[in-house]
């Protein structure tokens, strides 16, 4: 395994990077999130996972997990800040971290975690239906020989979607799982959404979204391969 550590303190990122070799992990570094992308276009092979601060000079954080997340990389990244809100932490997961670590930390909690993020990752599974493959771990959507980009939202709607295996999804439970909202907010924002969706997936060949009327969407029964 290598991970990438992005912190912009140095007595910090040689901390973590010894406690990982003492496991047998190698790692690299970089300071922010711009030397974080010459890094990764540098490098022969991506790494397993990012440590990632919040908080640095020139590139923050979360602008850098954008950056990546709009590149198409599934990379699973790991916050690490001292930023203890919880409207910060809701943004770096709804910005596709895979997890969040508060500093000051105790290694062994640090290396459960990266353990924890690889072992889910490595346990997600592709979903296919028809033509459609949908795989969960890199987040790429697929419909015949034809790649579909989505946004991280209609990719996580998609997923619940197929995830239900055919179950009719509420917009309370959308709602509550694509945008982490515990309420109605009298809009119409899921139907938005899966009308987006629909352009995107639905335009390559058979309908596969419908509409249970008075009660959410669904993708007929699909067939999970792990």
């Amino acid at each position: 395994m290598k991970i990438l550590i992005v912190d912009d303190d140095p007595k910090l990122r040689g901390f973590v990077a010894k406690g990982l070799e003492a496991h047998g992990i190698a790692s690299i570094s970089a300071s922010d999130g711009n030397e974080a992308l010459s890094v990764l276009d540098a490098a022969t092979e991506r790494p397993d996972l990012i440590l990632l601060d919040v908080m640095m000079p020139g590139k923050s954080g979360l602008e850098f997990l954008e950056e990546l997340r709009r590149r198409g990389s599934d990379i699973p990244v790991i916050f690490v800040t001292a930023r203890r809100g919880v409207e910060d932490r809701v943004k770096g997961l709804r910005t596709g971290a895979d997890d969040y670590i508060l500093k000051p930390f105790e290694f062994d909690e640090l290396l459960a975690r990266i353990e924890a993020v690889v072992r889910r990752r490595r346990s997600v599974p592709v979903f296919e239906f028809g033509d459609l493959r949908i795989d969960a771990t890199r987040r790429i959507v697929e419909r015949g020989n034809e790649r579909i980009d989505l946004s991280p939202k209609e990719f996580d709607l998609l997923r619940m979607l197929a995830e239900a295996k055919g179950r009719t999804v509420t917009r309370t439970e959308l709602l509550k799982v694509v945008w982490g909202i515990n309420f109605d907010p009298e809009t119409n924002v899921v139907d938005a959404l899966v009308a987006r969706l629909r352009r995107r997936v639905d335009r390559h060949g058979t309908p596969l979204i419908e509409t249970v009327v008075g009660e959410g969407y669904r993708l007929a029964p699909i067939r999970e391969r792990r």
